[in-house]
């Protein structure tokens, strides 16, 4: 069984028009810890952290602060086509407090704002370019969830998604923000609504209001 990601798609042109990471907000992914236990009972606490999924980051110019994407439509300006807009948008660095997204110790807290659709998907990090990878097999996975003050129509869960370590980087050398920015999202349900594929923009075709 290949290892899984756990979350709470080459040319030379490629190489110079890749996805870019932004430089205006610094990245700093907040920490998380958790434990690795044998079937003895023996347990070792693991240092990680989270990242934010490219799909929720800011995505502007790479020479402004100009959004790139805004609502559920790309700047036709600065996106005319696909390659284009790659070379011209960067995936910014997250403001997690903003957005609701807080970790102390082993926990992780999702604060929704009333009245506002804003998603929250992150992933956990073993290092600050790497995501954690599991290998389920022969494997138990516990933890405890808080959904007391989960509003009706939310979806709280935590899943295994077989993706890169590395965000995809390696594979695509377009993708140049790597799991650092949460890229190398990849899921059963094929959703239809990711903003970079393989580390180029998805502009045509785009669905912003399908998700599967």
């Amino acid at each position: 069984m290949r290892s899984a990601t756990l979350i709470s798609l080459s040319s030379f042109f490629a190489l110079v028009c890749g996805q870019q990471a932004g430089t205006l907000i610094p990245e700093q992914h907040p920490t998380l810890t958790w434990k690795k236990c044998t079937a003895g009972g023996s347990c070792t606490t693991v240092a990680g952290s989270i990242t934010l999924d490219a799909n929720l980051r800011w995505l502007h110019s790479t020479t402004s602060a100009t959004n790139c994407y805004t609502g559920n439509a790309f700047d036709a300006t600065i996106c005319p086509e696909p390659v284009t807009c790659t070379a011209n948008c960067a995936l910014e660095g997250a403001n997690y407090a903003a957005a609701g997204i807080t970790t102390s110790g082993n926990a992780i807290r999702f604060r929704f704002k009333s009245g506002v659709s804003t998603p929250s998907r992150v992933y956990l990090m073993a290092s600050d370019s790497a995501y954690q990878t599991f290998k389920p097999k022969n494997q138990e996975f516990t933890f405890d969830v808080d959904v007391s003050q989960l509003g009706c129509g939310l979806n709280g869960a935590l899943s295994f998604n077989q993706m890169d370590s590395d965000g995809g980087m390696a594979r695509f050398p377009g993708n140049r923000a790597g799991a650092k920015y949460g890229t190398g999202y990849c899921d059963s349900k094929c959703p239809r609504d990711l903003r970079f594929v393989h580390g180029q923009v998805c502009v045509f075709p785009f669905h912003p209001s399908l998700s599967n």
